[in-house]
């Protein structure tokens, strides 16, 4: 861990200025907060606020740029407006991260970044993610990756550093709760967001609502199940979630997991 963050400092410094696409999630935070000690005012956070981001999550970027005292700027995104997108194919992840980068590119030019960098990590080279291969093409650079470090030792580093983020869920764009070949809308993705809103509201930090169409598959963390299936619990669930639509509600027994919509097409 100790060596990762040392080659990580060494990459870092000799960057000169960067751009960081900071989603304000674990990741992309302990990449900010390396940057901004190493690179100080040479270091300009950009967050995507589109309908696949939470509200809670963009708020969270917001506070945590300004609380690291990094300039932030927060921009749209149109990913819902590319047809590739929309249309869910196993490559979904590739053209977001295509227009996104495209744009953090144009940006970088314009406010005289050197590079633009992302947070994946070096456990991200183990699943499928074909926003990398985005990355690849317009020559983002994984700072976090180079230097091997893996979500375990970034969450590790970021508890040594007293920062309460250490243990924030792991977060991803809301459209990963949709099954490929579905297609995706701004009402589904309301839509789900609201549903792992009411379970967040009952006290569950680590949450997937995947969605199914009629079904809404919860993931949760194993030692949450008992919780869950406490009567009054149980009940408000099932009854908060067919509200937005939902007909029936499962809790998935394999329990939280990333990347769980990967596993059939995988096989």
């Amino acid at each position: 861990m100790k060596k990762g963050l040392k080659r990580l400092n060494i990459i870092l410094s000799s960057m000169g200025s960067v751009l960081i696409a900071y989603s304000g999630g674990v990741d992309s935070t302990f990449l900010l907060k390396a940057a901004s000690e190493i690179l100080e005012e040479r270091v300009l956070a950009v967050t995507a606020d589109s309908p696949t981001i939470t509200r809670e999550e963009l708020t969270f970027a917001k506070k945590t740029a300004k609380e690291f005292g990094v300039r932030h700027i927060v921009i749209e995104t149109k990913e819902m407006e590319c047809k590739d997108f929309v249309d869910n194919s196993p490559s979904r992840c590739y053209w977001c991260k295509n227009e996104l980068f495209t744009e953090l590119n144009k940006m970088a030019d314009r406010y005289g970044m050197e590079y633009v960098l992302d947070g994946s990590n070096y456990s991200d080279i183990s699943d499928y993610r074909p926003g990398l291969k985005a990355a690849s093409e317009l020559k983002v650079r994984s700072p976090l990756k180079e230097a091997s470090l893996t979500k375990k030792d970034i969450r590790e580093i970021l508890r040594s550093w007293g920062l309460p983020v250490w243990n924030k869920p792991a977060t991803a764009c809301l459209s990963s709760r949709i099954p490929y070949g579905q297609k995706i809308s701004v009402g589904l993705l309301e839509k789900i967001e609201k549903a792992e809103k009411e379970l967040h509201l009952l006290g569950f930090k680590q949450v997937r609502v995947r969605d199914h169409n009629e079904i809404a598959r919860i993931e949760i963390s194993e030692e949450d199940f008992f919780k869950l299936l406490e009567r009054h619990i149980k009940q408000k669930i099932s009854s908060s979630l067919k509200k937005l639509g939902y007909k029936f509600i499962v809790l998935d027994l394999d329990g939280y997991r990333t990347g769980s919509l990967n596993e059939v097409f995988q096989k």
